[in-house]
């Protein structure tokens, strides 16, 4: 079979498609791929401007459709925020580059941590409280909603404003020059192009590192309540010890989600200053006052379930 003949000098790939040979194209870890060139970058600019709009809602889509979320990597995730926090906010570079997002779209992380943390509210309140059904529902509300969603908003939202005023281009811990950058909960292009601090980004965050406190504290410290919860030396350094390391971890979590924005610097002010403050405070709580955390602060945790005994059996306690 002969070929059609072809002029000289002529691509031989644009009567197939002409934009095979603009720019070559990289395929990210999770199966997006996203390509480089010149052209590349003003449709990605293109794309910014046109779905700036529709960007925030896209979570909230997805909220019902649980044959959509990846609660394999939510796993995936929790593992090892324990031993690896680094290698969970790896795959926010690709996903900048593949979907024009630093966030997660995913709610399948903060479902699977709300049901550990009712599971974690059964157990607080039939061994600790009152078990009538409205102790336990609202138990269950106070670690879901107070702890975890309404915390971590907040959180959240401090950390937006803060992160990027004072370590941002222009920051007032940095010294970096500024570029009038734009403001926006959800938006992260900023007027030149520059990618800015996103809010949903913020959130992922703060609930990826409520993750740590909730197994040091909320299963652990359930774990040895009966053994932290006196008044020897032993058990306030073991109780504060646990407090200690939750807080910690959480710090570590929050540092490493930030440090992987190129818009930011400095972020390690992050993590050595209240790491630091934690440590100052540990000691003077275990060495200097003898204060145990788990006899002061546990009990914040069953939510004013009307608790029917202190941890360890020291007598009965009213509403909390």
């Amino acid at each position: 079979m002969s070929s059609l003949p072809r002029p000289n000098n002529a691509n031989p790939y644009a009567a197939v498609s002409p934009t095979l040979s603009r720019s070559p194209s990289f395929a990210g870890p999770y199966g997006g791929s996203f390509s480089g060139g010149a052209n590349s970058g003003s449709n990605t600019n293109n794309n910014n401007l046109s779905n700036a709009a529709t960007r925030a809602p896209q979570i909230f889509k997805r909220l019902l459709k649980f044959t959509q979320m990846d609660f394999e990597v939510a796993v995936w995730e929790m593992t090892h925020l324990m031993i690896a926090p680094k290698k969970v906010f790896r795959n926010v570079y690709y996903r900048k580059q593949t979907k024009n997002t630093y966030s997660s779209h995913d709610p399948a992380f903060p479902y699977l941590l709300l049901f550990f943390l009712f599971l974690t509210s059964l157990a607080w309140s039939f061994a600790y409280a009152d078990p009538s059904f409205s102790n336990i529902v609202r138990i269950a509300l106070t670690f879901t909603t107070l702890h975890c969603l309404l915390s971590s908003v907040t959180i959240a939202t401090f950390m937006y404003f803060f992160v990027d005023r004072a370590l941002g281009p222009g920051g007032w811990l940095t010294g970096r020059p500024g570029t009038g950058r734009r403001r926006g909960l959800f938006s992260n292009v900023g007027p030149q192009g520059e990618s800015e601090l996103e809010f949903g980004f913020c959130f992922d965050v703060a609930i990826r590192a409520f993750f740590p406190i909730w197994v040091y504290l909320y299963v652990l410290q359930f774990i040895f309540m009966p053994a932290v919860a006196s008044h020897r030396f032993i058990s306030t350094l073991v109780s504060n010890l646990l407090h200690l390391l939750a807080l910690g971890h959480s710090t570590y979590v929050t540092f490493c989600g930030y440090n992987t924005l190129p818009s930011l610097s400095s972020t390690q002010l992050l993590l050595v200053p209240p790491l630091v403050i934690y440590t100052v405070l540990w000691l003077l709580a275990t060495l200097v006052v003898g204060w145990n955390c788990s006899l002061h602060l546990a009990p914040v945790l069953w939510g004013w379930g009307g608790l029917r005994k202190r941890p360890g059996g020291a007598g009965t306690a009213g509403p909390g």
